[in-house]
Parts: structure tokens; C-alpha cells; sequence
């Protein structure tokens, strides 16, 4: 039976784009605190929705029976009618041009269905939270924040020890993302981190992934064992947890470098092609640094 204060989100896509929808939670449980915040989606990213302190519940959205939904006329897992049918608002993100999804949990439910865009327009002028904020007009939300946030009370404890002193900086870097065309060559990265080796005293937090692997270890093996950390492949909340022990931020376009703005660090994002009016850190503490002939032209000074 649903219940008209718990709510479902639904969102699919990247760690990026699922931290520029936080605002999102943030304007519901605001207009709505009693009620229930649940999400739907891959779960090792929409566990960051938890760590923002206004969601309940994550499911997730991998589920066999949920293929079933996106055919005219499909098989409707019954495990997920019992999950869609308990909600008395849905919001779903997921991609439905021909609203196939929304038909076919109207069949198993009565919920409120409301359509957020799947992604914003690239070319646009909007930013990625006011397009994934705008479907919440229709609830009477007006003004939202528009800043992703990660609690840090929320945050779990930090897998490694990060120990320095009171004047020791400690810098995470993010020399990779999810695609070469917006990386800063590797030989760059070097040639800046041997100068900051040679010239500081500062400790580096290095942050990389499985898609960056052969990069990650290439960085690593020029900064003594002495002056680094290593979150290599960490679950997101671990690595947010490690983030926010950092004082600072040097990364690509990526959803880590979400991460990082979210958590709350000062940061610079070497930015690439991208629309940075649309896909920019939603933070005043990060600052994007680019060159109009593309990443590959910031020299290092």
C-alpha cells in the first residue's frame, strides 16, 4: 500500500552525475522532513546520498526484474511492484523518451510520477543541479540550494592513517578520469610533482581507479614513500572520508573532483573541453584553470 510520505528517486549515471543530483535529496527533505528518502540506483555510487544525510534507504537499481519495465507490455517483477507500490511519490532520471518506465509503474502503482531529465543539454547555459532541480516546480520547491553536499558527520572512518603536522599541506591528486581526452598529459603531472617534491614540504594524497591504473602507478613511483598516501580503487565513502582530510584539491573533469566539492575542500580542476557553465564543481572553493587550444596547452609554470 503506498504511503504518501515516502518518496522514491531514481537515478542511473555516473559518480559525477549522481553527486550533482544531491541537491536534490537536500530540497525534498527540507519541504518534506517527514517523510522518507529512498533512492534507486547503482549502489556503490548512491551510497553518497546517504553520506548527505537526507536519505533513508538505497536500493538498488541493478535488479534483474527491473529490465522488465523498459518493454511495452513486459514481465513486472513482483518483488519490485512491492517496492514501487509502497511510495507515494516517484521522481525517476532514468532514460524513457517514450515513457515506457512511467507507464508500466503506473500499471503497479498510484504514486505521483514525476520525469527529471536524464542528462542536461551540453550546449546549454543551465547547470547539470538547476536541470536535475527544476522537476521539483511541480512540488512547490522554489530556490533550492544548489550546492552538492556530503556531511562530514556522516562520513565513515578513514581507511588509512593520514598523520602531518600543523604546517604539513596535504594535496589529493587526481591525475586521471574516466576518459583520455580530458586528462593533462602524464608528462606534465612529472614534471609539476617533482617541482612540488623538490620546492615544499607538502604530502600528496593520491586518488585513481581500475581506468587509470597504469597512470596511478606511473605518479606513484615518483613521489618518495615518505610523502604520499595511496586510496587506490577506495568505495566511495571511504574516499570521501579520505578527501576531506586533505587541504587541497588538484584533479581533471571528472566525479572525484565532484567528490572533492562536495566534501568541501578548496580545490583547481584542470579543465578540458567541457561546458564548464553546465558541468563545472558546484563550489566556490574550486577553481577550473584551462586553455582555449585544450588541456594539453597549461604549462607548468
Amino acid at each position: 500500500m503506498a504511503n504518501k510520505n515516502k518518496i522514491l528517486v531514481i537515478r542511473g549515471g555516473a559518480i559525477g552525475d549522481f553527486i550533482l543530483t544531491l541537491p536534490v535529496f537536500s530540497a525534498l527533505k527540507e519541504q518534506f522532513p517527514k517523510s522518507q528518502i529512498d533512492v534507486l540506483g547503482y549502489a556503490h555510487i548512491a551510497e553518497l546520498a546517504l553520506l548527505s544525510g537526507h536519505v533513508d534507504q538505497v536500493h538498488s537499481i541493478e535488479a534483474r526484474g527491473l529490465a522488465g519495465y523498459f518493454a511495452k507490455n513486459g514481465d513486472l517483477d513482483k518483488k519490485l511492484k512491492d517496492l514501487f507500490n509502497t511510495y507515494g511519490l516517484i521522481i525517476s532520471y532514468l532514460y524513457d523518451p517514450q515513457e515506457i518506465f512511467k507507464t508500466n509503474v503506473a500499471k503497479i502503482s498510484d504514486a505521483q510520477f514525476i520525469i527529471g531529465p536524464h542528462r542536461p543539454d551540453d550546449s546549454g547555459h543551465v547547470h547539470a543541479t538547476e536541470v536535475f532541480l527544476d522537476p521539483l516546480k511541480a512540488l512547490a520547491i522554489f530556490e533550492p540550494d544548489i550546492r552538492p553536499k556530503i556531511s562530514g558527520d556522516l562520513l565513515p572512518v578513514a581507511p588509512i592513517e593520514i598523520k602531518k603536522t600543523d604546517r604539513q599541506f596535504l594535496l589529493a591528486i587526481h591525475p586521471g578520469s574516466g576518459s583520455e581526452k580530458k586528462n593533462w598529459p602524464e608528462e606534465n603531472w612529472v614534471t609539476l610533482i617533482k617541482n612540488l617534491i623538490a620546492e615544499t614540504d607538502i604530502k600528496f594524497l593520491l586518488v585513481g581507479g581500475e581506468s587509470e591504473r597504469e597512470r596511478y602507478i606511473n605518479i606513484s613511483r615518483i613521489i618518495p614513500s615518505d610523502r604520499k598516501y595511496e586510496s587506490y580503487s577506495l568505495p566511495l565513502s571511504e574516499l570521501a572520508s579520505c578527501l576531506s582530510k586533505a587541504d587541497g584539491f588538484l584533479g581533471h573533469d571528472s566525479g572525484l573532483s565532484h567528490l572533492a566539492a562536495a566534501v568541501g575542500i578548496e580545490g583547481i580542476v584542470l579543465w578540458p573541453h567541457t561546458n564548464p557553465r553546465v558541468w563545472a564543481p558546484r563550489s566556490e572553493k574550486m577553481r577550473l584553470v584551462y586553455n582555449e587550444s585544450g588541456i594539453a596547452y597549461i604549462t607548468v609554470m
